[in-house]
C-alpha cells in the first residue's frame, strides 16, 4: 500500500538580485507584487523537482530579505514566435523586423530579494512509490545544488539560486497584498487552456500564508524548460 501521508512540510530558500511577480490587473506596464506568489513558488520547486508521480502544494512564503522597488524600461516585441510563421518565410522570403514589432514597457520590479519557502509533495492517483522517496530525493536535489531547468523569479531573465532553510528572521512587514494568484487549473489533455485561481493575499510579520486547495486538481503537465 502506498502511502500519501505529507508527513510534514518541506523547505527550502530561494534569492536572486531581481524578481517581477507580475500583478494580473496591470495590462501594459509590469508591476510586481512584493512578495513571491505561489504559482512562481511552485514553479521554483517544479525546476529543483518534479516528477509525473507527485504534485506540489505550496503552504507558506516567508520573505527574507527587506522589500526594494526599483524600475527599469526595457524593449519587448508585441507578437509572439510562430513555426508557421517561421516555416512560410523558410519557403517563400521575408522574415521579422523587430523595428516594426517593438515596444517600450516600464517594469517595477525587486531588488535583491530572499525567501524560504514552505510546500508539501502530494501523490497523484498513478503513484506506485512513497511518497518518502520523493521527499528523500528532493533533499538531495538542494543540498547538491541540483535542478532541472534553472529556477527563476518571475521571469526567465531573473534566475534565481537556491538551497537549504537557514534560521534567517523574516522582516518586520505586514500589509494586504490584495488578489495574488494562486494557481491555474488547466483543462485536460494538456491543450493549455486553463482557469487562474486567486485568493486575498496577506502578510502577516513576512509570512505570506497560502490557503488550503478547495480539491480542484491542476493538470497533469511539464515543468516548461
Amino acid at each position: 500500500m502506498v502511502s500519501n501521508v505529507r508527513d510534514g512540510p518541506l523547505q527550502m530558500e530561494v534569492w536572486g538580485d531581481f524578481a517581477c511577480f507580475t500583478r494580473p490587473e496591470m495590462k501594459v506596464e509590469r508591476v510586481s507584487y512584493p512578495v513571491m506568489t505561489p504559482s512562481a513558488a511552485r514553479g521554483v520547486l517544479e525546476a529543483v523537482f518534479w516528477k509525473p508521480e507527485i504534485r506540489w502544494r505550496v503552504e507558506e512564503i516567508v520573505v527574507l530579505r527587506p522589500i526594494k522597488f526599483f524600475s527599469i524600461l526595457r524593449n519587448e516585441v508585441n507578437s509572439r514566435a510562430s513555426e508557421r510563421a517561421a516555416r512560410s518565410w523558410a519557403a517563400s522570403g521575408g522574415g521579422f523586423v523587430i523595428e516594426e514589432d517593438r515596444s517600450q514597457r516600464h517594469t517595477l520590479a525587486l531588488r535583491d530579494v530572499r525567501y524560504r519557502i514552505t510546500a508539501s509533495i502530494e501523490l497523484r492517483p498513478h503513484a506506485t512509490d512513497d511518497v518518502a522517496k520523493y521527499r528523500d530525493q528532493f533533499r538531495r536535489r538542494v543540498l547538491a545544488g541540483r535542478c532541472f531547468a534553472t529556477p527563476y523569479l518571475g521571469c526567465r531573465e531573473f534566475s534565481a539560486s537556491f538551497g537549504p532553510a537557514s534560521d534567517l528572521r523574516p522582516v518586520d512587514l505586514t500589509d494586504d497584498l490584495g488578489s495574488m494568484l494562486r494557481d491555474i487549473d488547466y483543462a485536460p489533455g494538456g491543450g493549455g487552456r486553463g482557469i487562474p485561481r486567486f485568493f486575498d493575499a496577506r502578510v502577516q510579520a513576512g509570512v505570506l500564508r497560502v490557503p488550503a486547495w478547495d480539491g480542484t486538481e491542476v493538470a497533469d503537465v511539464a515543468p516548461a524548460s
